[in-house]
């Protein structure tokens, strides 16, 4: 049905387009052929494409790309808190359109990566869902998971600032389930409504497609400053968890509250969390701008050599479950996915483990083919009458149907269940079945009545919560009160950082805030940081050359919660960091040395590379194609005082670049060492042995090294070296 569906949306979209075939994706349908307009007077200008321009102005109201005029800033709904109604045909509309836009690389989550994987329940769930992976201990269903950014493009680079998906498929004996999540617990939006227009406002300009990969720019700061919903995940991004030090060093969420359902049909509320076991950790904002330009694939070459190197990933998954009465139990609208639950409220019950142990052998067809969806389910879940979820429950098959060029994407070998398939769906683009039922409806007896539709019993053959109801309520389109709330849980989440942290949500702020050209526009951005923190407001204000705003507390509040900072919690062990330890060719001893120090790294399963003003037996990489960027640590080997002298040049690097190595990786707060004269080094940086980080030894203490070194890499980040606002 909803293939049907989709369509006959896809016909009537062709149809319009066929009939007014310069059409702009969206925009009111006024003053357009015979318009008059001069030339720009450019060679070769005539003035032709100007009859083509629209301009939405004042008066202007928004239509259907039929004329109709509509408010499309709210889904309809059966009541205030109801599910979105699939008679919504100004959502439908919107969406199909913006699923449309792309052809075929995807609208959002265009740049990825992907690994093969299994996961592991550990405990009999069937107590709260028949879910048949949660049913036995030790149970293992094979997994596939896609990492990736939101905003850019496929050529994109991995470390820009932006929520990261984390989509992940179970492949189980009843049909694939995909849980289509992210790195950050909460959303933007509250309303699928709403979703093209987050993603028109962070992507680049149209009329010059700039900025890529970012949100530093007019429009995406003037929907973040007229939607406070969007202030929540807004504050995440801008953290560390924005800029994560790898796709294994992040956490992973189902954003949305879900439903388990056992045998009985009894159901409980749930929200997803996988925990990284490699430990929380964040590149800093100076870094991974260098970073883009010296390996924009890092993240997805991180992740292939981990596995590659049998350093396979793992996340524990868990959930926080709670009573069907408790959605409005905590103060907020579990239906509202710009909120989360914290700990404190509802501890996490751990259901399992996730393991990637395997890559991809063929990018595009495992990564770039799969199909993510949020509903693909299987029997035992259920969705929430989240107003975003419900919306992305259209919006994901129409997006494929889209990309796939018709309705059999199912059948690519990455989207396959590993359970059976029987259903009278035929034909369509792509069809790779050979059909032999000569009987393809239902009910029939030609066919012995097969397939049978599945019994709904108690909540097993079916999907639906016996207790989910709507209550006898009015069609509204419009918001639930008990969304409106949109400061307090940015402010929670705000106070429970480090204070290092904090700073950086502050210097992101204001160095996005700084490439917005509209005044009006940096003024409404400081208003809805200044309703989270007068402080925060401040110190971004101060940076831009406004007035300090006047408190606003109307949700000011001094709650924190726990878990939520990606800096000050040691990683569990050293293994797949890079070190970089530098050497000069010009001297045995300072090779042999290295050569020492990195039999010991390797040992304890970390990634030494040797650097060289050439390859050499023993050298890995030269200083000509190497940067700080790219080590988790840096140590300088004893006898390469030469290489930090100001007055010394090489032709085989840029100037100072191994002082440059020794000087970034301090100040992104990377741990460093000396040995004997590789103290130079920190001479010529000024840096002080004393600082935390930072490790001088003679040539008698090289034995000791590799453990201290270890220390500070667990530390990963010596954040106390960044200044804080007083």
């Amino acid at each position: 049905m909803k293939a049907s569906i989709s369509t006959g949306l896809l016909l009537l979209n062709a149809v319009a387009n066929a009939a007014c075939p310069y059409m702009d994706g969206g925009a009111s349908l006024h003053k357009r052929a015979g318009e008059s307009g001069s030339s720009s007077g450019l060679p070769g200008d005539d003035g032709f494409f100007e009859k083509f321009y629209v301009k939405d102005g004042e008066g202007d109201y928004t239509t259907t790309d039929f004329g109709t005029p509509v408010d499309d800033t709210n889904s309809l709904k059966a009541g205030e808190r109801g599910p979105t109604l699939l008679e919504d045909f100004v959502l439908r509309t919107k969406i199909t359109r913006f699923d449309h836009e792309r052809v075929p690389e995807r609208a959002v989550h265009a740049r990825g990566a992907a690994a093969h994987g299994y996961f592991e329940s550990c405990g009999d769930f069937s107590n709260i869902t028949s879910a048949s992976f949660l049913g036995k201990e030790g149970k293992k269903t094979p997994v596939f998971l896609r990492f990736s950014t939101v905003a850019g493009s496929r050529g994109s680079a991995d470390t820009v600032r932006d929520v990261h998906g984390f989509a992940l498929r179970f492949y189980t004996g009843e049909g694939n389930y995909d849980i289509v999540g992210n790195n950050i617990p909460v959303f933007f939006i509250q309303d699928a409504i709403q979703f093209p227009d987050l993603i028109h406002s962070v992507k680049p300009s149209p009329n010059n497609e700039i900025p890529q990969a970012a949100t530093a720019h007019d429009s995406a700061w003037d929907f973040f400053g007229q939607n406070p919903s969007t202030m929540h995940t807004l504050l995440w991004a801008l953290s560390g968890h924005g800029i994560p030090r790898s796709f294994r060093h992040m956490d992973g969420f189902g954003v949305h509250t879900f439903r388990f359902v056992n045998d009985a049909g009894k159901s409980k509320l749930v929200k997803y969390h996988f925990k990284t076991k490699q430990g929380l950790a964040s590149l800093v904002w100076s870094e991974a701008l260098v970073l883009n330009g010296q390996n924009p694939d890092f993240h997805r070459q991180d992740l292939f050599d981990a596995i590659e190197s049998k350093n396979y990933p793992e996340w524990d998954i868990g959930v926080q479950i709670m009573d069907e009465d408790d959605v409005l139990r905590f103060g907020f609208d579990l239906n509202d996915p710009t909120k989360i639950v914290p700990v404190e409220l509802v501890p996490i019950t751990p259901i399992g483990k996730l393991v990637l142990n395997k890559n991809t052998k063929n990018y595009f067809a495992e990564t770039e083919q799969a199909m993510f969806n949020p509903g693909h389910v299987v029997r035992g879940i259920d969705f929430s009458d989240d107003p975003l979820l419900q919306g992305r429950l259209f919006s994901y098959v129409d997006t494929q149907l889209n990309r796939h060029g018709g309705p059999n994407f199912e059948q690519l070998p990455i989207n396959q269940p590993h359970s059976e398939v029987h259903n009278n769906n035929r034909d369509g683009a792509g069809q790779n079945m050979i059909h032999l039922n000569t009987a393809p409806y239902t009910p029939n007896t030609l066919n012995g009545g097969f397939p049978k539709p599945a019994t709904q019993n108690a909540g097993r053959g079916h999907f639906t919560a016996p207790a989910r109801k709507i209550v006898d309520a009015h069609y509204v389109r419009t918001v639930s009160p008990t969304f409106l709330d949109y400061w307090s849980q940015p402010r929670l989440f705000f106070q429970s950082l480090v204070p290092a942290e904090q700073q950086m949500v502050v210097n992101a702020a204001r160095f996005e805030l700084s490439k917005v050209s509209s005044e009006a526009v940096r003024k409404a951005a400081v208003a809805q940081f200044n309703k989270i923190s007068n402080d925060l407001a401040k110190r971004i204000a101060k940076a831009l050359g406004m007035a300090p705003p006047a408190p606003d507390p109307g949700y000011y509040h001094n709650n924190k919660t726990s878990g939520l900072s990606t800096f000050g919690n040691p990683l569990p062990n050293i293994k797949t960091l890079n070190i970089g330890i530098l050497a000069t060719t010009t001297s045995h001893a300072s090779l042999a040395q290295a050569v020492s120090l990195a039999k010991a790294f390797k040992g304890k399963g970390a990634v030494p590379k040797i650097v060289g003003e050439y390859i050499t037996p023993g050298v890995d990489m030269t200083y000509s194609a190497t940067d700080a960027v790219v080590f988790d640590g840096v140590i300088v080997t004893d006898g390469t005082s030469a290489l930090f002298s100001m007055t010394s040049a090489s032709s085989l690097y840029p100037p100072q670049r191994p002082a440059s190595i020794v000087r970034d990786a301090f100040l992104y707060g990377k741990p460093i060492a000396a040995v004997g004269d590789g103290k130079a080094g920190f001479d010529v940086s000024s840096i002080s042995p004393s600082q935390d980080g930072v490790y001088c030894v003679d040539n008698s203490g090289v034995g000791g090294l590799p453990d201290t070194f270890e220390a500070g890499l667990k530390t990963f980040k010596f954040v106390g070296r960044f200044a804080v606002d007083s």
